[in-house]
C-alpha cells in the first residue's frame, strides 16, 4: 500500500513539473534565437481563381534580398519573376531560382 502511494505521489510531482520545464525550455529557446532575423516575408498575395494565387515574397539575407513572384496552385508552385532588391546578388542564384518549379503533390 505504501509503495503504491509513493509511486502515485512521485507521478503527481512529475506531472506538476512538466509546465515549469516547458516554460524554462521556451525561455531558453528565445534567448538563443534573438540574433536570427526572419529570412522570408510575404509582400502580397492576389487570388486569381478559386485555387490559384499570385504571391510575392522577399527571401535572403538583409544584404542580398531577392523578391520572387510565384504562381501558386493546388498542384504546384511556379516561379514567375525574380527581382534583386538591395546589394549585390549572385546571378547564378537568381538564374537557378528562375528555372525552379516546385511540385506540391
Amino acid at each position: 500500500m505504501t509503495q503504491s502511494l509513493v509511486s502515485v505521489g512521485f507521478f503527481l510531482v512529475l506531472i506538476m513539473c512538466v509546465p515549469l520545464a516547458l516554460k524554462w525550455l521556451r525561455k531558453q529557446g528565445l534567448q538563443n534565437s534573438h540574433d536570427l532575423a526572419p529570412q522570408s516575408r510575404i509582400v502580397s498575395a492576389l487570388a486569381v481563381g478559386p485555387h490559384q494565387r499570385v504571391v510575392t515574397v522577399e527571401v535572403g539575407a538583409q544584404d542580398a534580398r531577392v523578391r520572387l513572384t510565384l504562381g501558386v496552385t493546388a498542384q504546384a508552385i511556379s516561379l514567375l519573376h525574380t527581382q534583386a532588391l538591395a546589394g549585390a546578388v549572385d546571378t547564378a542564384t537568381v538564374s537557378s531560382l528562375s528555372a525552379a518549379t516546385v511540385d506540391t503533390k
